[in-house]
């Protein structure tokens, strides 16, 4: 028997296994999920959400690694959602960002959850929003959320994060990826790393030429800094953290920050109701219903979509 009242009170308190059981819960679609929601709803939309993306080996892990330190030493409670890529054997996260996070193993204010994609397109888990309310109701003051690294389909999680931060390298080409991959109209911030290779203001120059052809911003917009870390050696770091902290306030300072967590919000609600729908519709196979149409459409008395606004009808009425 699952206590959810007391999991939620548990979690609240900062107890890492409470938070685990109800992300496990939001993971699994749980039966007690509505009631495991209603019941953080009160406590959530205080939490600052970082997104992280990124090409595969541009140090997304090593970075996110780095801003955790660095929130710490502001006195700031962390939670870090890794959104790995799934086991092709049993389905869950492979792990790699917890290997690479020993270091705030053992920190009892730093969360750190690794969440499979389970198929899920986009750099994302589709549990993902759920999971970012329980650390929110939990009392992580930021959230990074750190992407699965897939590239050119890797740009949801701007609709996730309230400010999206873009890691490239030089010599990977990620010049060009971000072009191809429209990763410039996600970035909020975007961070060079590993810039003590060659070739690092080189990447630097050809992304600021880039930001500026596309630029069709308005005096006042936000225009996106760009940052050079070396996060394995914590370069950097605090002027990333610096480039952070100015976009949140230009967001609150101009209602954007709210606006974008309405969006997230209804995207979120449309998303529900969307598996609810898909859920009822999945039952009609071997439904009357749906047979009835498909003879008709089949015998050409009645075209495919006027059958399927019947169906539609049927089932919301239902």
């Amino acid at each position: 028997m699952i206590d959810v009242p007391t999991l939620v009170e548990q979690a609240r308190q900062g107890r890492p296994r409470a938070v685990a059981r109800l992300i496990s819960l939001v993971e699994n679609a749980s039966p007690h999920l509505r009631e495991v929601m209603a019941a953080l709803a009160p406590y959530t939309g205080r939490a600052y959400t970082v997104g992280l993306t990124g090409s595969p080996g541009v140090g997304k892990s090593t970075s996110t690694s780095a801003l955790v330190t660095a929130y710490r030493k502001r006195g700031k409670r962390v939670g870090v959602l890794a959104v790995d890529p799934s086991s092709p054997f049993s389905g869950g996260a492979l792990l790699g960002d917890r290997v690479r996070m020993q270091d705030h193993a053992t920190d009892p204010e730093v969360y750190i959850r690794s969440m499979a994609t389970r198929g899920h397109l986009g750099g994302l888990s589709w549990a993902a929003p759920q999971a970012l309310r329980v650390l929110d109701a939990a009392g992580c003051e930021v959230i990074l959320v750190e992407t699965v690294g897939v590239g050119q389909s890797e740009v949801e999680i701007a609709a996730q994060a309230d400010t999206t931060v873009v890691l490239l390298a030089p010599g990977m080409g990620d010049g060009i990826q971000a072009a191809k991959a429209g990763i410039l109209e996600i970035g909020d911030v975007f961070v060079v790393n590993k810039a003590d290779r060659d070739g690092a203001d080189a990447t630097v120059r050809e992304l600021g030429h880039m930001l500026a052809l596309g630029e069709s911003r308005k005096p006042g917009d936000w225009r996106p800094p760009i940052v050079k870390t070396v996060a394995a050696r914590s370069e950097g770091v605090d002027e990333t953290v610096e480039a952070l902290e100015k976009h949140r306030a230009w967001m609150e300072e101009r209602g954007e920050l709210a606006a974008r967590r309405r969006r997230r919000a209804g995207d979120e609600v449309e998303a529900i109701a969307v598996a609810a729908l898909r859920s009822r519709m999945g039952d009609l196979h071997g439904d009357r219903r749906l047979e009835s149409l498909a003879e008709r459409v089949a015998a050409g008395t009645l075209d495919p979509y006027a059958a399927a606004d019947e169906l539609v009808d049927g089932v919301t009425q239902a």
